[in-house]
């Protein structure tokens, strides 16, 4: 549905953008994922066609992105994560006056404004004053003012921002209908369980640079473990052979501290039984054992060594 190509952007010496490369295909959530400063809002941006790359293009249905005015750019919507809304208007008159910056007809502005209203579960609202409205219900009103000239491909930059638990689950209900109706949407957030729960594929970007664009599976590969096994010794911080434990099948990785032994393995079932048989075999008694899996947050900081709002 989209591509990008080496796309570029410099800031003086500072560069943003440093030759972006990753698709998205119909009915695909992507998430984009990086540190602060990585270059995710200026690759949002010249996707959306807000920024002009220095090198590099974005393909929209295999055609080029020709610059701010392409009609191509109508198959795009952008969440933005400011709120674009004017409180002291209606729900439904904000969505009509965004319906008029798309050029739409009075009648079809009116039905597309209600399809969304009903969409994010604003419908009983629609007369009532954004400036009334909770944060929750303004990002989900934020949401409907991007879909109204029914774009394929919808751009998310944080659109859960500050919002309470329930609102979160109603976008994510929202967004996994359009996901159904065949919309390809990129999904930027700072929130790692969000892009586990929503996104197909994640596309993790730091000093410019993609360093990695794979499913959750095979992000977790990128791991010397993806499971690990905590065991808690009898003896605390006695003497345990780690270099030898090492050798044991399916064991990648073996570390000792608080009496506490955390054992990475490659598979969860072999292993953890190899594991324990090895302590027993070689005299060291455990109190309790738990098991448990990576997920992108270990992916993440293994792949950038710094936190997401770094």
């Amino acid at each position: 549905m989209f591509e990008t190509r080496a796309l570029t952007k410099h800031y003086g010496a500072l560069v943003a953008a440093d030759r972006v490369t990753f698709r998205a295909e119909a009915g695909e959530t992507v998430g984009l994922l990086g540190p602060n400063g990585a270059g995710k809002t200026t690759t949002v941006s010249m996707i959306a066609g807000l920024v002009r790359p220095d090198a590099g293009e974005v393909l929209i249905e295999g055609r080029a992105l020709a610059g701010d005015t392409d009609p191509i750019k109508r198959r795009i919507g952008l969440v933005t994560q400011d709120l674009a809304l004017v409180p002291e208007l209606s729900a439904r008159r904000n969505l009509l006056f965004f319906a008029a910056l798309y050029d739409m007809d009075r009648a079809t502005a009116r039905r597309a404004a209600d399809e969304a209203l009903d969409l994010v579960g604003l419908t009983d609202r629609a007369r009532d004053k954004v400036g009334t409205f909770s944060g929750g219900m303004k990002r989900r009103l934020n949401l409907a003012a991007a879909l109204l000239h029914d774009p394929r491909i919808l751009l998310l930059d944080e659109p859960t921002v500050g919002v309470d638990p329930q609102s979160r689950n109603a976008i994510f209900d929202n967004l996994e209908t359009l996901k159904k109706r065949g919309k390809t949407l990129l999904y930027t957030t700072h929130y790692m369980e969000e892009a586990e729960r929503l996104c197909d594929r994640i596309v993790v970007i730091d000093h410019g640079k993609v360093i990695a664009d794979d499913t959750l599976q095979g992000l977790y590969r990128l791991l010397p473990a993806s499971n690990l096994l905590a065991v808690e010794l009898e003896n605390g911080d006695g003497h345990v052979d780690l270099d030898r434990l090492r050798l044991v099948p399916h064991v990648r990785t073996a570390d000792l501290a608080g009496g506490v032994l955390k054992v990475g393995v490659s598979d969860l079932a072999i292993g953890t039984a190899a594991v324990l048989q090895w302590l027993v075999d070689n005299g060291h008694r455990y109190r309790h054992a738990v098991t448990e899996r990576a997920d992108l947050e270990t992916v993440f900081l293994a792949l950038t060594g710094r936190t997401l709002r770094d």
